[in-house]
């Protein structure tokens, strides 16, 4: 199908879905999650084929991690959607009413933003995701994932339509593209007449590309230079159970810590213990001078080092005299997604959250929380790392705008 006419289809399905109830909504998300499930063979089948394209094609492990699904992930892709259905349906929601000394009412409601194009990489989970969120708020959605998950998302999206049409519900309210070259990625974000917003999910380079050549409004979700950073009064265990889940329990992902800050006067108690926890798990550390001087086998790090995601088993560290240092530190090099400080002093911790400019900030707790599910949305569209119009984990507050409606009783402006 033509690009334009799957946008024009999309147009119209985006109408006819603001008019349905929150009731049939849930009922089509609820066989979605069902239909997944019991067609887990079907959807792995697919999913050995992109996998072994990537190997042929060299992918990294940490990304062929990213691709890969098994039973539970599929399990876990369907519970999102069944919580997606279960959380209150914002269309409709009226924010406020007030009224006029000429006696109108004017009053602001949640609408959806109407069609919604979404490109992203090797993650065919956000195929669903996308569709939960997207559907849930009465937008239709045309998704462009990457050429390494092509028969993984078609293997969804083609039971995501059946789920629909056994609820009697345009399957036009989800198109994906299955042409994946990148002239016809840039038509779709260049789709003005029927694409309202554009949502980039993945790394640098795409994020970069998106925002370079879209001409349709875009809201960019970022890259992860996450930070731990250990103060002086930390945890020296939690410390490093901190940094060992936010680094290691999933390298490919954008809420992993890449990078660590290491307060002067702790360091001789932390840093044995994280490089033996770190080089023990296979991860390479760059380390400054001070951080070299423990181990041997610590690579100097550059200043590129700590501005970089690496999706790898490698970490960057540095050690700073204060507070103030570390602040400024994670400012100067951090992609705006996820920081944490470990420490028992209440007012590093509330200088930490007031000053560093992220969209998540923790106090003794893994970067690896930034995610849609576990802040309770059910499943996100991604994580804005800017301040316009959304920030943080996208759940359906993200997916909606508002209008005004006004209530009169015949006036007419003097």
């Amino acid at each position: 199908m033509e690009l334009e006419q799957m946008g024009k289809l999309a147009k119209e399905a985006s109408r006819s879905l603001v008019k349905l109830s929150q009731p049939v909504k849930n009922a089509c998300l609820l066989a979605v999650a069902r239909n997944l499930v019991e067609n887990t063979d079907a959807i792995l089948t697919a999913n050995r084929k992109d996998l072994e394209n990537g190997k042929a094609n060299n992918m990294p492990a940490s990304l062929l991690d990213r691709l890969r699904l098994t039973e539970e992930r599929i399990e876990g892709i369907a519970e999102g959607v069944r919580q997606v259905a279960a959380l209150e349906d914002p269309i409709g929601e009226v924010l406020s009413m007030k009224e006029r000394p000429n006696g109108l009412l004017i009053g602001k409601k949640k609408v959806p933003l109407g069609v919604i194009g979404i490109i992203y990489e090797s993650r065919p989970n956000v195929t669903v995701d996308a569709f939960s969120l997207c559907f849930k708020t009465s937008n239709a959605v045309i998704l462009r994932g990457g050429s390494d998950a092509i028969y993984s998302n078609i293997a969804f999206v083609d039971i995501i339509k059946q789920s629909l049409e056994e609820n009697h519900v345009t399957p036009d309210a989800v198109f994906l593209l299955t042409d994946t070259s990148r002239e016809t990625a840039t038509k779709l974000m260049q789709l003005n007449d029927y694409i309202d917003v554009l949502i980039p999910r993945g790394g640098a380079g795409l994020i970069r590309s998106v925002v370079q050549n879209a001409t349709v409004p875009v809201i960019e979700t970022g890259t992860g230079n996450c930070h731990v950073f250990i103060d002086q009064t930390a945890d020296v265990d939690m410390a490093v159970a901190i940094v060992k889940n936010a680094k290691l329990q999933r390298l490919g992902v954008c809420n992993a810590c890449e990078s660590l800050v290491i307060h002067k006067e702790i360091a001789d108690q932390v840093i044995p213990k994280l490089l033996t926890m770190l080089k023990e798990n296979g991860c390479e550390v760059r380390g400054d001078s001070v951080v070299k001087s423990f181990d041997d086998s610590v690579v100097t790090a550059t200043e590129d080092d700590y501005a970089t995601e690496y999706l790898d088993k490698i970490i960057s560290a540095k050690v700073v005299e204060n507070l103030d240092e570390a602040i400024a530190h994670i400012n100067r090099n951090s992609t705006g997604h996820s920081e944490t400080i470990v420490t028992k002093d209440y007012d590093n911790a509330q200088r930490f959250l007031n000053e560093v400019d992220s969209a998540a900030v923790y106090v003794n707790a893994s970067t690896r929380f930034t995610d849609g599910f576990e802040f309770g949305f059910g499943a996100e569209i991604g994580i804005s790392t800017q301040k316009l119009h959304a920030r943080g984990p996208m759940g359906l507050e993200a997916l909606t705008t508002t209008k005004y409606i006004i209530y009169g009783n015949g006036q007419v402006r003097p």
